[in-house]
């Protein structure tokens, strides 16, 4: 509905996970965890792809072990989307998956250990191209801080996430990115705002344990909106106790209603009342289940009556206002044909996908007049 967003984002050093680009003005991707065991390569893998088909930009990967690491492996010769490799404590483990082509460390390194072990980590990484992600959280803060500020606070977030930059600026890294996670959203946007006035590295943004799908939700879309309303952020997770592909749906919605990313379709509907002339919330939730699969960007508008629907409509490339005895399809914001109510989801399903194969085509056509 609107091409750009108003949002000024921060300006940030550009890193490369994988073909994907974190930071220095690119789309803002989304990423997701998977939650088989990792030694369970045909479940993780099956995962993988289904977070793939789902719109994941990364995915990471927990690597517990140096089984797990050699799991990780015969995944990554499966699977074409970045992956991230999740690691604590065993340098070696870190070391063997950068053999393996990791396209991501996610490693603390104040907790890989002595110098040379964390020295031995960052040549890996710089000599195969792989960035680092430092990834504090406050359910893990380091013990000396603990004792310092006496609990988790934003300033203990941000000390701990320079401990671990300082490891890297001693060693002229720079191509990693960070994040400084915990579940009360108070805590965790204040920890980035500050943050992100003292690195220039893109940031990871996430509200760490947020809950089950619902306030999970709820709990993420507050938090990291008032981060992203401030231009904070160039990689976001949201973590739920869910499905992970749910994950990436949210994370998905929430880019769109913020105008940052405009993959999929972004539908307009309303919460229906008692003019509405056809079932407004049993159409979108078909619709919804129907068209997960296309990702190419659209603004559908269901309204169910002709109060706000004409004006939805005429603002969408296609929209469909309520009326009796037929309902009214607008394409490209003018009116286009009468719909009843019989066969009304199939009827709207098959338009929806002829608007996209004509958006495809047309942006097809762009690409070779400009080859």
């Amino acid at each position: 509905m609107h091409a750009t967003s108003p949002i000024i984002r921060r300006i940030s050093r550009q890193i490369h996970v994988g073909n994907v680009p974190v930071g220095g003005g690119a789309p803002i991707s989304v990423q997701s965890m998977t939650n088989t065991d990792t030694l369970d390569v045909d479940a993780t893998i099956q995962q993988i792809r289904q977070l793939e088909q789902a719109g994941a930009d990364i995915v990471r990967v927990s690597v517990p072990c140096m089984d797990a690491a050699e799991a990780f492996g015969r995944i990554r010769q499966s699977v074409d989307v970045p992956l991230v490799a999740d690691i604590h404590f065993d340098h070696k483990i870190a070391l063997r998956v950068a053999e393996l082509g990791v396209d991501c460390l996610r490693i603390n390194p104040g907790n890989i250990g002595r110098e040379d072990r964390v020295r031995a980590v960052v040549s890996a990484a710089r000599d195969n191209g792989i960035p680092i992600r430092i990834g504090v959280n406050a359910g893990s803060l380091e013990k000396s801080l603990q004792r310092k500020y006496g609990e988790p606070t934003p300033d203990a977030l941000v000390e701990s996430a320079l401990r671990h930059i300082d490891h890297l600026e001693r060693l002229d890294f720079a191509d990693f990115k960070v994040s400084v996670k915990a579940s009360d959203v108070f805590m965790a946007v204040a920890a980035y705002r500050d943050l992100a006035t003292r690195i220039e590295q893109p940031l990871h943004l996430g509200i760490t344990e947020a809950g089950g799908l619902r306030s999970g939700t709820v709990k993420s879309s507050i938090g990291l909106g008032l981060l992203l309303m401030d231009g904070i952020g160039d990689t976001i997770r949201v973590s739920l106790a869910a499905d992970p592909v749910e994950e990436i749906k949210v994370g998905f919605d929430m880019l769109k209603s913020l105008r940052l990313r405009s993959k999929g379709i972004n539908f307009i509907a309303c919460p229906s009342c008692s003019r509405q002339n056809f079932d407004v919330i049993d159409t979108m939730n078909q619709l919804e289940e129907r068209l997960e699969d296309v990702m190419t960007p659209l603004d559908v508008s269901i309204i169910g009556c002709i109060v706000n629907g004409p004006g939805e409509a005429k603002e969408s490339d296609l929209g469909l206002t309520g009326g009796s005895p037929s309902n009214l399809l607008y394409l490209d914001g003018k009116p286009a044909q009468k719909l009843t109510n019989d066969n009304l989801v199939d009827d709207l399903e098959r338009l929806i996908r002829d608007k996209v194969r004509q958006k495809q085509q047309a942006e097809q056509d762009i690409i070779i007049r400009d080859a």
